[in-house]
């Protein structure tokens, strides 16, 4: 059965422009199917590879995985020096691996359709560079049908090809009352009358609401009304206005800035940052992030020399054009279900959106270390080394990780640290 692809009502554009990002910086899995196919098209690893194998196998013998290989510096063998796929060049684009022809879009089951999301590592996803999303339907869809045969998904009873992510409390409600919810967050996050933090706080003055709601057997209408009282409380219990809001306590900005390290670590490709120094010079940076003094240091090769007292340094408000950057990103990631479920390593619904959440003040915090850059310019170079990690890196799905954003979501200090760095 084939299921419907929607893309969002949201103005986001993208196309490919050649940065190489995806070919320079991610490991790309294979099926059983590429592999034979890849293994069919008779490389010479000498002349074609640079002394390299196509493919890597990695993994314990019973979970091994095969990727495509990659030189020292990051970049995929079959990457030429003109920047250009070779397999592409040789056999054409349907012979690539499906990750690389999906890249940068994430395409997540929602009851009987699938929604679109993107990958904001991209730079030209974060630019908003290209063709509308609605103009890549044709090839979504057929993107949404291979992916459904690669991952064995086969219609459920209730109609979908997924489960629905599971509540916090272990329930798991049916895809319309998921939907329901999703669409209870859009609304706040699609208000431009509050700036980007405020829409957050509210969010998760929603997200504390409804946890403690009973869900079982509220559906349709009576969810829906639900949903529009504690919408109406989260708009009169959010202070407006940041500075009337406490700031973070020491406990909470250091678990901020562990927070930062983890979103602005890279390990490997051209951005690889200390990690290459190995893990003596990561043990340093994971103390200096914890005192919060000094230079700050640097975990990913693209993020300048600055101290954490520039970090810290108030900007004052968004232009309208970074907060459109930022509505579009949240709207995106939010109204796909990118934070939670399968496309987040199975995070409960609402710790899924708290952990979104704190990409937030990170992204601000980061953007004050591009302190030269033009302000919307320093958001979307922050947006694509914070994305990076945003559904593909484990660590955030880990007990002790989840444990750290618990505890800055339940005390109150996501919150604080929304509006602080929103200063």
């Amino acid at each position: 059965m084939s299921f419907p692809v929607r893309t969002l009502p949201v103005l986001q554009n993208w196309d490919c422009h050649v940065t190489g990002t995806c070919c320079k910086e991610y490991r790309v899995t294979l099926s059983p199917d590429e592999v034979e196919r890849i293994e069919a098209q008779g490389w010479d690893e000498e002349k074609d590879l640079g002394g390299l194998p196509p493919l890597k196998r990695t993994g314990m013998p019973w979970s091994r995985q095969v990727m495509l290989n990659h030189h020292e510096d990051g970049s995929c063998v079959f990457l030429s020096p003109e920047g250009r796929c070779r397999i592409h060049e040789r056999f054409g684009y349907e012979a690539k691996p499906l990750p690389c022809r999906l890249f940068p879009f994430v395409l997540v089951p929602a009851g009987d359709h699938w929604r679109v999301g993107l990958r904001y590592a991209c730079p030209s996803a974060a630019s908003n560079k290209g063709r509308a999303l609605p103009e890549h339907q044709e090839e979504l869809l057929a993107f949404a049908s291979e992916l459904a045969r690669r991952e064995k998904l086969e219609t459920q009873a209730d109609g979908s090809l997924t489960p629905p992510p599971r509540m916090d409390n272990g329930e798991r409600l049916p895809w319309p009352s998921v939907l329901r919810i999703v669409d209870g967050l859009m609304k706040i996050l699609r208000n431009r009358r509050d700036p980007v933090e405020l829409r957050l706080r509210k969010a998760l003055h929603l997200a504390g609401d409804m946890r403690k709601s009973r869900l079982a057997g509220i559906e349709g209408s009576r969810l829906g009304e639900l949903i529009d009282l504690l919408t109406t409380s989260a708009d009169a219990g959010t202070p407006t206005n940041p500075v009337q809001v406490s700031p973070p306590s020491w406990i909470g900005r250091v678990l901020f800035r562990q927070a930062v390290a983890l979103l602005t670590r890279k390990d490997h490709g051209p951005n690889r940052g200390l990690a290459s120094r190995g893990r003596v010079a990561l043990f340093f940076a994971a103390t200096r992030f914890m005192r919060g003094t000094g230079s700050i240091p640097r975990l990913h090769a693209g993020l300048p020399e600055a101290t954490f007292g520039q970090a810290e340094e108030p900007r004052g408000p968004l232009s309208p054009e970074a907060e459109a950057i930022l509505e579009r990103y949240y709207m995106i990631k939010v109204g796909s279900l990118q934070f939670s479920g399968p496309a987040s390593f199975g995070l409960p619904f609402w710790e899924g959106f708290e952990t979104l959440a704190v990409t937030l003040p990170a992204i601000l915090w980061v953007a004050r270390m591009h302190r030269e850059r033009p302000r919307e310019e320093a958001i979307t170079k922050a947006l694509t080394i914070i994305d990076d990690h945003i559904g593909f890196n484990r660590v955030l799905a880990g007990l002790r990780q989840r444990l750290s954003f618990r505890i800055l979501a339940r005390t109150g200090e996501l919150s604080r640290l929304l509006a602080w760095y929103s200063r």
